[in-house]
């Protein structure tokens, strides 16, 4: 007699717990987050622009008052006749900045690779300017290059005001209230903000790079100039456009160090909101401002190369 075995049935798996759809307070949540960043950026930065941007189309006077008459032509009249304090903005700011690369490439790679246990003191040293106003360290800069001072003496030893007076960036034998005071006053009171960004950059290099560089051949300037240089170049861009942006509209170097010969477009915005009161030219050249940094700096930032990495 042949009995037949019946194979076991498998053991049941345990059944997954359904998962209950997330909340509609949950899927909210980083847009609650947001909410109070949004808030303050429309308060401080979206209706004042607005603002300005409805004075710049206006028509009136202080005593009759002004309304919207969408007088366009204001921006025209505005850059037409302050053209050369347009020109004369980008030409400082981009010398400082120049200068700003030039003192601080140098000085973020010292403090990236060779500082050592003084990077922190160095650190410290290059922000620790931000801890004086950015009105009293122009007026330092205008007592140290005042005249008869030992710094222009120095200089005109070495005949230096000679060669700078001939290209117009001084006068002669003095260098306050020439554009030299002003870029030297730009360059001093915004090189922090270039150093930063170029320590950031150079401080993410791995070192193993220039290890690997030696190791095949290559000199110290070749390994800057096919590895350090091109792998520092987000720092470079966030550092020139911190630097330049800043530098283009601002009006306290050229009021302190400089002279009405030296006037840039941030004095010209000035004396037009708070002396003439003429509200529509000073809110039209405000926004032409804005414009031609926002084209400048969409064109550096596409030739650069950089636009992922800004």
């Amino acid at each position: 007699m042949t009995t037949t075995l019946t194979e076991a049935p498998p053991p049941l798996s345990p059944t997954a717990p359904e998962r209950t759809p997330p909340r509609r307070r949950g899927r909210l949540t980083p847009y609650w987050l947001l909410l109070p960043g949004i808030l303050w950026l429309v308060l401080f930065f979206l209706l004042p622009m607005v603002y300005q941007a409805s004075t710049s189309v206006q028509t009136g006077s202080l005593e009759q008052g002004y309304e919207v008459t969408w007088h366009f032509a204001t921006y025209w009249d505005a850059l037409s006749a302050y053209a050369p304090q347009f020109l004369r903005s980008v030409v400082y700011a981009a010398a400082a900045t120049v200068l700003c690369l030039l003192l601080g490439y140098p000085l973020a790679y010292l403090i990236a690779f060779r500082a050592g246990r003084w990077r922190n003191l160095i650190m410290v040293l290059v922000i620790a300017p931000f801890f004086t106003s950015f009105l009293i360290r122009t007026l330092a800069w205008k007592t140290i290059l005042a005249d008869g001072g030992p710094l222009v003496g120095a200089l005109n030893t070495l005949h230096v005001l000679d060669v700078t007076g001939w290209l117009g960036w001084t006068a002669g034998d003095r260098v306050l209230a020439t554009p030299l005071a002003v870029v030297c006053g730009l360059t001093y009171n915004f090189l922090p903000f270039m150093v930063l960004p170029l320590y950031t950059s150079l401080e993410r290099i791995d070192p193993r790079l220039h290890e690997a560089s030696g190791d095949l051949y290559a000199r110290p300037s070749t390994t800057f100039r096919k590895v350090t240089f091109p792998l520092s170049m987000p720092g470079v861009v966030s550092g020139t456009l911190l630097t330049f942006i800043p530098a283009t509209g601002d009006y306290v170097n050229a009021d302190l160090l400089g002279s009405t010969d030296t006037r840039m477009v941030g004095n010209v915005i000035q004396t037009q909101f708070l002396r003439v009161l003429d509200y529509p030219t000073a809110a039209a050249l405000s926004f032409i401002l804005m414009a031609a940094i926002l084209l400048m700096v969409t064109v550096y930032i596409r030739r650069s190369g950089t636009e992922d990495l800004v």
